[in-house]
């Protein structure tokens, strides 16, 4: 991660991060709150796997009322629970999105050693956060006041970091960052989706089978 460093960093104290090295150990004052935030990045992502699972559940049980439908040609009960199984994908790909997305945060946490590591990891998060933060409203109305709180702690972190090791936040290649970590969430979101739910077959197609 250190690699990345002079992207995210416009100014250095290298004699400051030199001893603060020494200083981030487990008793420094940050190394409890990564130890929190990755904590609570790790309850919500297992709440995301329930409501994963939970949705595949009612997307399997939607899907076998609409192969019915279908078969009794009965178009209007069939249209209606397509629509809702439309829906129910559409939910389930929010949610794996933003699981896909903290997940890369939890993954960057894990692996900081150093102030400079700290900074790198932690700015695209915040951009990443508020994302999930308002597409989950609907889905998930609790994770609003959960992410919140992460992205808080996240942020103090941020800000502590930045001025222990004497560093400058770019937040544009921050945002750019926390873009492109969105955008991957989101394809390999949209191939989960696409290999786990099967495709609803069309009236059209019902009839040929039946006939």
């Amino acid at each position: 991660m250190a690699d990345f460093a002079n992207k995210w960093v416009k100014s250095h104290q290298p004699t400051i991060a030199d001893k603060l090295r020494e200083a981030f150990q487990p008793s420094a004052p940050l190394k409890p709150k990564l130890e929190w935030a990755r904590r609570q990045l790790q309850a919500e992502i297992q709440k995301m796997d329930s409501i994963l699972a939970r949705l595949k559940r009612k997307d399997e049980d939607i899907f076998r009322k609409s192969v019915t439908a279908l078969q009794n040609h009965d178009t209007h009960l069939a249209t209606a629970l397509s629509n809702e199984l439309a829906e129910v994908r559409k939910m389930s790909k929010l949610v794996s999105q933003a699981k896909l997305a903290l997940e890369q945060i939890y993954l960057r946490l894990t692996t900081v050693e150093e102030i400079g590591d700290v900074v790198v990891a932690l700015a695209p998060a915040s951009a990443i956060i508020k994302s999930i933060r308002s597409g989950l409203a609907n889905v998930m109305p609790e994770a609003e006041s959960e992410l919140g709180e992460i992205n808080s702690i996240l942020s103090n972190i941020l800000v502590e970091a930045s001025h222990l090791g004497g560093l400058t936040l770019n937040f544009e290649a921050a945002n750019e960052e926390a873009e492109k970590i969105l955008a991957e969430a989101a394809v390999v979101a949209e191939r989960r989706i696409k290999e786990s739910f099967p495709e609803l077959p069309s009236s059209e197609a019902q009839e040929k089978t039946t006939q």
